[in-house]
């Protein structure tokens, strides 16, 4: 490979010179711009004013508290002001039905500005064919046609604003056509509304009559159930059995009750007389007339036989008649509790007689209010279902009475109004004169000044020659590109093309016949197509400069090759750059940097260097699953990516192997245990085609005159 310098001659640009040429032809600038500016004047002149008139309608509902219907809500009759119906009211509002009114209103078929005269430009377009010819369509057709060209209706944004505008050559005219598509749309809100009204009449009509007689149906059939059924009704709408029950209930409740308190008195006398305890003190016996009566006289005995006793002996005949009558007393008290006894058990048998009486009553009413209860649930279904049509019948018949009512008084208000009608507008709209003739004289201004800047630069007198004199470009002679198989390669092997030269591997005399120099294996790797060059320097960073050395080899062969550098130390990329404080692999790593920030040029070649970097190695090898990723994006952009992994084993280079790849083991000592360690390690895993570069006989390049250092 050799190499020749061409000088080649560099140019800058005067920019002084090249605005001088502007302010040189001034004069014919400003005369251009003017003549310009003249022309667009006449054009202008030549163009018909246009004026226009503008309409705006509000969507809102037009039904008030006393109008609205009184089975509907403020809500209800709402029409819809979302975005679809705002656009629909729009579209509307452009209709054909309604240009066709407005053409027909106000006759603009006989007016002259919708005849059909296209004018000389008009009558070009349609020779050439860019536009069709008005006169082979009808009179209609023609109108409409212009209507819709002049015609913007749009929405006011985030309103319910809808603004209707109409350009025309008469101010008059544009103001009216405005406010009559407004009219005709306000005009065809109220006929669809007056439509919709009449047809829920028309289909209320036969409906109300049917259900009328499914109504007088219903309750004919409850009123033959009820009859069949016998089921009277007492107060609260309730069945005459189950309002029995619950009163028979009620009773039977009560003289139970009074069959216990008569049982449970009459038990409290009779224990009382049988042990011989006072009864006098109980209050069933003391509400008797008769025992009462009793007491108060034995009380009154015992009371005189106590004050007798003082002065009298027992023996005197008066203290024996007190004593005679106490006794007497206390016998008929007796005999009366005995008949207080018999009056409560009289009670009690007669209670529990009433209760038998009452317990058949109510177990008869018992059956009768179960078989009144089912007949009440088919009653109660009849019942509903003709509340239910009764129900129906009546809103039907308050709808059609409204409707009706609005139908006869016509009151059938649009949902939109016009709040700001179109008035002859006095100035025109088209064509803008001062800002035409502006834009006109300013835009011949730039343009031309452009013309004369590109004029002046492509006649070269506005170059100068650089300030430094020549600079000498470094070009490479390549020989014809050609194929070549490697030395190496077996019988059926495909060796991939490459636009690089292909020579016989070279071999030096001092290197053992199973090690390659550092041309030779360059040579080889080129040949063979490889992707990837992954070298390991058992020898540590001595050993690593061959990695160097063949990547600038495979660069000067024409190849795009980048090296990069995963050693510890950093020596190899060191070596090529002019500062070892450059971001690397590890700022990548560690996100730090992005792929422009870490890939730098060779001092001494076309290859591009990746060194170690300056990020913290742990937080590098945190992410260090990254690299494989890396490898593919950098072989996209190179052809072969050269990677120097130092005193490295077959573990270690996992990560860089991939498809293409050549294992290169850097010797300087053959006799090395490292080297032969490092070697039988990758056999163990599968590296049998391991390639051993010797660097011996190969001199450290230096920078080639006039390659700058970058």
């Amino acid at each position: 490979m050799s190499g020749s310098r061409a000088a080649v001659s560099d140019v800058d640009v005067d920019l002084g010179q090249l605005f001088a040429s502007v302010l040189r032809n001034w004069l014919r600038i400003l005369v251009a711009a003017l003549i310009v500016a003249a022309i667009a004047f006449m054009a202008v002149s030549m163009i018909a004013p246009q004026y226009r008139g503008e309409t705006r309608i509000l969507i809102e509902s037009r039904e008030s508290v006393y109008t609205r219907p009184a089975n509907t809500t403020g809500d209800a009759d709402r029409p819809l002001l979302d975005e679809e119906a705002i656009a629909s009211q729009v579209e509307v509002i452009g209709s054909t039905e309604i240009l066709r009114a407005v053409a027909r209103d106000l006759n603009l078929a006989s007016r002259a500005e919708f005849g059909g005269e296209t004018g000389a430009l008009g009558n070009l377009l349609v020779l050439i064919g860019l536009r069709s010819d008005p006169g082979q369509a009808t009179v209609e057709e023609r109108v409409l046609r212009m209507m819709r060209d002049r015609l913007s209706v749009f929405r006011v944004d985030r309103s319910r604003v809808i603004v209707v505008q109409y350009s025309s050559q008469e101010p008059q005219l544009a103001a009216d056509v405005a406010n009559a598509v407004a009219d005709a749309y306000i005009a065809v809100q109220e006929q669809a509304k007056r439509a919709s009204n009449a047809d829920a009449t028309e289909w209320l009509e036969p409906e109300i009559a049917d259900l009328r007689q499914r109504v007088r149906e219903a309750e004919a059939r409850v009123a033959a159930f009820r009859s069949r059924s016998d089921l009277l009704v007492g107060q609260g709408n309730a069945p005459l059995a189950t309002q029995e029950l619950s009163e028979m209930s009620s009773e039977l409740s009560r003289v139970r009750a009074a069959r216990s308190a008569a049982q449970a008195k009459a038990g409290a006398i009779r224990e009382a007389l049988a042990s011989g305890e006072r009864v006098d003190t109980l209050p069933e016996v003391l509400n008797a007339p008769l025992v009462q009566r009793l007491r108060e006289r034995q009380v009154q005995v015992q009371s005189d036989l106590a004050d007798l006793s003082t002065s009298l002996l027992d023996n005197h005949p008066r203290m024996r008649g007190l004593r005679a009558q106490l006794a007497e007393t206390n016998a008929q008290l007796r005999a009366e509790m005995q008949k207080v006894l018999a009056s409560l058990d009289n009670e009690a048998s007669a209670a529990q007689v009433r209760e038998r009486q009452l317990v058949a009553d109510v177990n008869r009413l018992q059956a009768a209010s179960a078989q009144a209860g089912d007949s009440e649930v088919e009653l109660r279904a009849l019942e509903r279902e003709a509340a239910a049509q009764r129900a129906l019948l009546e809103s039907y018949l308050t709808r059609y009475r409204e409707a009706a009512s609005r139908a006869d008084r016509n009151y059938l208000p649009a949902d939109a109004r016009i709040f700001a009608r179109a008035t002859p507008p006095i100035e025109a709209y088209f064509p803008k004169t001062t800002p035409i003739l502006a834009a006109a004289f300013v835009g011949s201004l730039l343009v031309i000044a452009v013309f004369m800047l590109l004029r002046e630069l492509f006649s070269g007198r506005a170059m100068r020659p650089a300030v430094g004199g020549d600079l000498y470009v470094h070009e490479v002679a390549m020989p014809e590109p050609h194929r070549a198989e490697p030395a190496f390669a077996e019988a059926g092997d495909v060796v991939p093309a490459r636009d690089a030269v292909a020579e016989e591997p070279r071999t030096d005399p001092a290197i053992p016949r199973d090690e390659l120099s550092v041309a030779a294996a360059a040579d080889r790797l080129v040949a063979s197509g490889a992707v990837r060059a992954v070298f390991l320097s058992p020898e540590g960073d001595e050993a690593s400069a061959t990695s160097v050395m063949v990547a600038r080899e495979v660069g000067d062969a024409g190849l795009r090759v980048v090296f990069l550098d995963l050693t510890y130390s950093g020596a190899p990329s060191t070596s090529m750059l002019d500062s070892a404080r450059y971001p690397g692999i590890t700022n990548l790593l560690a996100a730090e940097s992005s792929f422009t920030d870490i890939i730098r040029g060779d001092l001494y070649s076309d290859c591009h260097v990746i060194p170690v970097g300056t990020a913290d190695p742990a937080r590098a090898m945190r992410a260090i699953d990254r690299l494989p990723i890396i490898m593919q994006s950098l072989a996209t952009a190179y052809d072969m990516i050269v990677v120097e992994c130092g005193p490295s084993d077959a573990e270690g280079i996992a990560r860089v192997v991939g498809e293409g790849t050549e294992v290169l083991v850097s010797i300087i000592e053959p006799g090395d245990e490292t080297v032969a360690e490092t070697a039988a390690n990758l056999s163990e895993h599968g590296y049998g085609d391991i390639i051993r570069v010797s660097p011996i006989g190969h001199e450290t390049p230096h920078a080639p005159a006039g390659r700058s250092v970058a």
